[in-house]
């Protein structure tokens, strides 16, 4: 059954709200959107997703970063679910680099991340995990994990000129 779920979009009120820990990977509400998250994401070049996106008020993200035409230089990293996840920063060096979201839609924008993280999360098993991330992998583990906190990444720009239409944004990258 391929049914198709809308996306909130910049303004629902669930994209500013903090969401819900997860109290049981095995649920099967909680299996249901995961499997809708993982459909979501790759039926819109998305290289990641937080269930808020798709009006679930969990602690859930996917990470998937991969060539897209909406991130055609991503690096390939197969797709990760992450429950209840967060993250240290490893150093306080941050890098500006163009993020985009689903949520909102034609826009792109210039945001500091941190550039190298130690990240946690429960996998479907249910085991804690902990990996090292770095760069563009770890920009989109933060860009998901703030829509966790209600936090979206236009929130985070510096400066008003550093958002751009996806327009010229693919004539950036060109």
């Amino acid at each position: 059954m391929h049914q198709t779920h809308e996306i909130a979009q910049l303004g629902a009120k669930i994209l500013r709200q903090h969401a819900l820990a997860v109290e049981d990977v095995h649920a099967p509400d909680i299996r249901q959107t995961i499997e809708l998250m993982q459909q979501i994401m790759m039926d819109t070049q998305g290289v990641g997703i937080a269930a808020p996106q798709i009006c679930v008020s969990k602690r859930i993200i996917i990470v998937a970063s991969r060539p897209t035409k909406r991130y055609p230089y991503a690096p390939q990293m197969a797709p990760t679910v992450m429950i209840n996840p967060n993250f240290q920063p490893l150093s306080d060096q941050t890098e500006k680099g163009w993020e985009g979201c689903l949520s909102i839609p034609a826009i792109r924008a210039l945001v500091p991340r941190y550039q190298a993280i130690s990240s946690q999360y429960t996998d479907l098993q249910g085991v804690r995990r902990t990996i090292n991330l770095e760069g563009f992998i770890a920009r989109i583990f933060q860009h998901e994990c703030d829509h966790l906190d209600g936090k979206l990444y236009l929130d985070r720009v510096e400066n008003n000129g550093e958002i751009i239409s996806e327009t010229e944004f693919y004539k950036l990258i060109a």
